[in-house]
């Protein structure tokens, strides 16, 4: 194993690809890795779960998505669904873990992702796990003559044991939803992913299949990851990245979740390092398959969406820019 932080610990990239769309996205993210990291001497490895009980039909790439991956130095691994599958495929970044080879520390980023910049000029503490602050405050969902914020987060830190008052920030005023701990899920690191990923799962499914009586009223679905993510975090010691993180999310990747919102609001860096990355006809031929690709990406109505939204002032709800692009036709996912 090689590949070198800044803080001089060896690390593997890790991705989930799959059938459909996570197979296509997968593609991009391995060809903007690489343009961006063309010496980078450790892993990009790419878990695709197997068919099995827990999927209807094979979830596994096609060949020529799978050709493409390996022109850019991907690894393709097996993951084993033991207990999720097609009823939570968010599981496969928790299950998807034990792929990794042990004892390696890891950078795990969300298929939706760009890498536009060098990955060694980001400080990974992997001694000091962390994970993605660009989120809303999706969860929980507060019910009138419910628990709040406070106890049914309390509910949980109480459940695994864990010392709920060191996770506040107490910057922020109580019931408000920052106080709390709470990540996306669209990145996060740590020494050794079977460590990382056998306390993942043991939380997720601990709360899917045993819920403290506060979240009797909430939604897990999709938010599982997320509610067990920072109680995995904050079990080993790791918390909010600080400052020194800001090239996540930043200049060297980019969460942007859909191509429509990756077109609307991202940076011109962001676009281009796209743009630039899956010019190549071996790749093209691929990725053109993909409707959405094709028509956002190779025949320009992704720079008709970004003409519409001044990324300077954009909507301060992303509800908002999703119904503009919807009403013109260009929602394309």
């Amino acid at each position: 194993m090689s590949g070198t932080g800044a803080v001089g610990r060896a690390f593997n990239v890790f991705c989930i690809g799959q059938a459909g769309r996570l197979g296509y996205e997968a593609v991009m993210l391995a060809a903007t890795f690489r343009a961006a990291n063309p010496d980078f001497a450790g892993k990009l490895i790419v878990g695709e779960p197997q068919p099995g009980p827990r999927w209807d039909g094979d979830p596994r790439m096609t060949a020529p998505v799978r050709a493409v991956l390996d022109r850019f130095g991907a690894d393709v691994v097996p993951i084993d669904t033991r207990h999720f599958g097609k009823t939570y495929p968010y599981g496969n970044k928790i299950e998807g873990l034990f792929a990794l080879p042990e004892g390696e520390p890891f950078l795990f980023l969300d298929t939706d992702t760009l890498v536009s910049g060098p990955l060694a000029s980001v400080p990974l503490d992997f001694d000091r796990p962390s994970a993605s602050m660009r989120r809303e405050g999706t969860w929980p969902q507060i019910e009138l003559y419910g628990p709040g914020y406070g106890a049914t987060w309390r509910s949980l830190y109480d459940r695994f044991g864990l010392d709920y008052e060191s996770s506040l920030d107490l910057t922020k005023p109580d019931e408000f939803w920052e106080r709390y701990l709470y990540f996306n899920a669209g990145w996060y690191f740590f020494r050794c992913p079977h460590e990382f990923g056998r306390r993942f799962l043991d939380y997720a499914l601990e709360i899917r299949d045993n819920a403290p009586e506060e979240l009797v009223c909430q939604s897990l679905d999709p938010w599982l990851d997320q509610v067990a993510l920072p109680l995995v975090i904050h079990s080993f010691g790791g918390g909010r990245p600080g400052p020194e993180l800001d090239g996540l999310d930043g200049p060297v990747t980019c969460h942007y979740r859909t191509l429509p919102l990756l077109y609307a609001r991202e940076s011109d860096a962001a676009v281009a390092a796209l743009e630039e990355a899956v010019a190549p006809n071996p790749v093209k031929k691929v990725l053109k398959e993909y409707e959405p690709i094709r028509k956002l990406v190779y025949q320009g109505k992704g720079q008709k969406v970004r003409a519409m939204f001044d990324r300077d002032d954009l909507p301060r709800r992303e509800q908002v820019i999703r119904n503009a692009i919807k009403r013109a036709g260009l929602w394309l996912r």
